[in-house]
């Protein structure tokens, strides 16, 4: 865990999770609703470690369950794919120029200009990048996070993931393997529901993550700021 100034307050960088920066001098910045959420996720990760978490209500979901699958959040949530936007290939000119000097070789050099941006623009689109996939709501369930959207819906299912990570406080990161043709695929979930996700993700399928026995998926000091608020956060790291 590391301080980073930033001006009045102090910031935390706890792993290579950066959280808000909070507290500021003189006092906690004001409870938030990524708090709501976390507090939340406390809650359900304590449920879960002492084998109570069946006796949660479901929360009200249009996701189709699986039998004897709860779900227990559901919220706005964001998709980003780590992709490119194209494959290297591009259109290729090719000018045929009949007519006086100058005007062959002007319409010769114009078509080589052209190629040539085409072939940068071309060589650009195949970098790979995060790539926004649309808005829509994610259902958090025991098993799985579902993310729907007309094009680009996700089921995560813990035990089909490669890898999970929380990258920011709301920021759910995982890799698989394409259902359809088993190529790798690397997606980011935005949500403030990200820690309950990569937490449940984690105590199913990745036990030994060093964010879960560590303790960082949590802010530091975050059941001290549920105490100065007066809100009861059970022992979770």
């Amino acid at each position: 865990m590391s301080l980073v100034d930033v001006g009045d307050r102090v910031g935390w960088v706890v792993g290579d999770v950066p959280y808000a920066a909070w507290p500021p001098i003189g006092g906690p910045a004001p409870w938030a609703a990524l708090d709501d959420h976390l507090l939340y996720t406390c809650h359900v990760v304590a449920d879960l470690v002492q084998g109570k978490l069946g006796d949660r209500s479901p929360v009200p979901s249009m996701v189709r369950l699986s039998p004897g699958e709860l779900p227990v959040a559901v919220g706005p949530a964001s998709r980003s794919t780590w992709r490119a936007l194209g494959d290297g290939s591009y259109a290729h000119s090719t000018t045929l120029a009949v007519g006086r000097p100058g005007f062959v070789i002007g319409s010769l050099v114009g078509s080589a200009l052209g190629n040539a941006v085409r072939r940068r623009q071309a060589a650009a689109a195949a970098q790979p990048r995060w790539v926004a996939d649309g808005h829509g709501e994610v259902t958090v369930t025991d098993r799985r996070a579902c993310f729907g959207h007309p094009q680009s819906w996700l089921d995560l299912a813990w035990d089909g993931l490669d890898t999970a990570d929380l990258v920011a406080p709301d920021v759910f990161q995982c890799s698989f393997r394409d259902m359809y043709n088993g190529s790798p695929q690397i997606i980011q979930l935005h949500s403030l529901w990200a820690s309950l996700i990569f937490v449940l993700a984690a105590h199913a399928a990745f036990p030994a993550h060093p964010r879960l026995l560590g303790g960082s998926w949590l802010p530091p000091d975050f059941e001290t700021k549920c105490q100065a608020f007066g809100r009861a956060c059970p022992q979770v790291r």
